[in-house]
């Protein structure tokens, strides 16, 4: 079982913060998906999630809440981390993948999504968790 630390950043519109993974992509290339990736051995799960965050998008000191666990991939453990962000698409320095932007919810779900995402996004977007983080 691998184990893995996303995060869900939403701006003051409600837009999500989502990562157009590139080619090269280990897993689910030329999709759209969550910004995380692997905890490593002995890691944290919210240390991992603040250290992707970082690693992938410049970004740090956000108040992140553990929103969700699921199971992808038949085996693998994703834990969702959610939170309120001001940061605009200017303030992001895509670390990783194609570009690194928030994205109209409407649009979101539209998306060629990563099999993770396609089951994650739709839920954070009907969730408590999205209605408590819109102005």
């Amino acid at each position: 079982m691998r184990r893995f630390a996303t995060v869900i950043l939403v701006d003051p519109r409600g837009w999500l913060l989502l990562q157009e993974r590139d080619e090269h992509a280990p897993i689910d290339p030329e999709r759209w998906g969550l910004v995380g990736g692997h905890v490593e051995d002995g890691e944290d799960i919210e240390h991992a999630v603040h250290r992707e965050l970082a690693e992938e998008t410049g970004l740090g000191g956000h108040a992140l809440t553990r929103w969700r666990l699921f199971v992808v991939h038949g085996e693998d453990e994703m834990t969702v981390y959610a939170g309120p962000t001001t940061v605009t698409d200017d303030d992001v320095v895509c670390g990783e993948g194609r570009q690194i932007v928030f994205v109209e919810p409407g649009i979101a779900t539209g998306l060629h999504l990563t099999r993770a995402a396609e089951v994650v996004v739709p839920e954070f977007l009907r969730s408590e968790q999205y209605a408590s983080l819109l102005p």
